[in-house]
């Protein structure tokens, strides 16, 4: 700016030459001067200050940023949290309402009880009533006798006299030992009669405890449904944010995501859900189920198995339809990891695929590698199977009731990474094929495994170990 106004000033000067030689000429009106040419392009100092301007207003974008997603974090921790307490909560109203039904079975064996001793009451009376009378007859009969004894007092009496006088006095006498013996059984029954009613009167105290105990425990639980609890359903369902999730953790991770947690993600469009992401390997991996410490009972029906269950921070089943919308994505490896009771660890990889719930999950496996012989050949193909859902191909026998836990069951197959959870070695066969069991090469038997999908899913159950016979 400042160099286009030099040939400005300098054309002004030249015009007014003429009026400081003197020459005296009629003033002509001239035309002012045009405005001041304004630049196309801005002063150096005002680039500066916008620069510095949008550089501070990033900065605290990206402070706004950081904030936001530990504030996300805090309410997934938060939400975490209720899931324990509610897990807890529901074992809790379980045990309550189990004891209830059992202070109710016995309330009404103590009623019967009670009933019978009454009417024992009532018998024992009226016979001694009757022993009464007969005892009062007796003793009528008796002063009979001694009134006759004394009327014969000054003559002698006759054997048999006496012999009568003595057998009567025998039967007066073991008459009232009876009595005696009733009147005590008598009041043995009442002070019995009357210990039941105090223990029926403390039975139904409990069973008014465990009913106001249960009430507070479900409005306790409607209240956190209704109040204190985190919601994710606005993150999870917003159009702005929905559409942005990841299709699975692998994603997750090529987005520039290394740490391990819990993350929001939507496979192939679907519903969105949370899921824990492994970020361990060179890849990331959706966990699907881990075992670790038998915290939670894999033993579940159908639903639990569908929907899903556990925690995310212990031992999870990710839910069925969420594997499935995985695995629809295409190009999944499963990779399953085996640790026997020395820590010795093995792998095994298939290629991988789930059909939908109108083919109850039918599973379809391609053996890919691994040091394992391949266990789960004759799993392939197979339905899911749980203990109100029998899907198996053993004619006689429900295999997810006998072996417990939900799984793909042939008749009834070499593996099952759902079944019961054992601390220490099984010592029957019949009890190890209930636990977590993976036939393996020479003769053994694992109890946990470690399983998962190397492109866009993940198994994982932590520690296992191996049972020999």
């Amino acid at each position: 700016m400042r160099i286009t106004l030099i040939p400005l000033m300098l054309l002004l000067a030249a015009a007014c030459v003429p009026a400081l030689c003197g020459r005296e000429e009629q003033p002509v009106p001239q035309p002012e001067a045009p405005a001041e040419t304004r630049s196309r392009f801005a002063a150096l100092d005002d680039v500066r200050l916008l620069a510095n301007g949008l550089l501070q207003l990033g900065q605290s974008l990206r402070e706004f940023v950081q904030k936001t997603k530990g504030q996300i974090n805090d309410i997934f921790q938060k939400l975490n949290i209720f899931d324990r307490s509610f897990y807890q909560l529901s074992v809790m109203a379980s045990e309550i309402k189990e004891e209830e039904e059992e202070l109710k079975k016995t309330t009404v064996v103590l009623k019967a009880n009670n009933e019978e001793i009454k009417g024992l009451s009532v018998e024992i009376s009226s016979k001694v009533e009757s022993m009464l009378q007969e005892k009062g007859h007796l003793q009528n009969k008796l002063e009979g006798l001694e009134e006759k004894l004394s009327s014969l007092s000054h003559g002698l009496m006759t054997s048999d006299k006496v012999a009568e006088i003595n057998s009567l006095r025998e039967v007066i006498q073991t008459q009232e030992q009876s009595i005696t013996e009733l009147l005590k059984a008598v009041r043995e029954q009442s002070d019995q009669l009357n210990h039941q009613r105090a223990k029926i009167k403390n039975l139904e105290e409990k069973v008014n405890i465990t009913n106001t105990l249960t009430q507070e425990t479900v409005e306790k639980m409607q209240e956190i449904f209704s109040s204190e609890v985190p919601t994710l359903t606005p993150y999870l369902t917003s159009s702005s944010t929905s559409t942005n999730l990841p299709s699975d953790c692998n994603e997750l991770y090529n987005r520039g995501a290394r740490v391990s947690g819990i993350y929001a993600i939507r496979p192939n469009g679907a519903v969105p859900f949370m899921a824990f992401c492994d970020m361990s390997k060179d890849h990331g991996a959706t966990v699907i189920q881990r075992r670790k410490d038998g915290s939670v009972n894999f033993d579940q029906t159908w639903e639990k198995y569908e929907n899903g269950f556990g925690d995310f921070q212990g031992e999870f089943w990710l839910g069925l339809w969420k594997i499935h919308s995985l695995a629809a994505q295409g190009n999944s490896i499963l990779h399953i990891q085996l640790e026997d009771w020395k820590q010795g660890r093995r792998f095994i990889e298939y290629k991988f695929h789930l059909n939908g719930p109108e083919s109850n999950y039918t599973i379809h496996l391609t053996h890919l590698s691994g040091d394992l012989p391949d266990p789960m050949g004759n799993h392939t193909g197979m339905m899911f199977s749980t203990k109100d859902r029998d899907n198996d191909k053993h004619p006689d026998s429900n295999c997810a009731h006998n072996y417990t836990g939900g799984w793909w069951f042939n008749a009834c197959g070499d593996a099952n990474l759902n079944g019961r959870y054992f601390f220490m070695r099984a010592k029957g066969r019949s009890e190890r094929r209930r636990g977590i069991q993976h036939q393996c090469n020479p003769i053994s038997r694992v109890n946990v495994s470690n399983v998962y999908f190397a492109n866009h899913g993940y198994v994982e159950n932590g520690h296992f170990f191996t049972l020999q016979f």
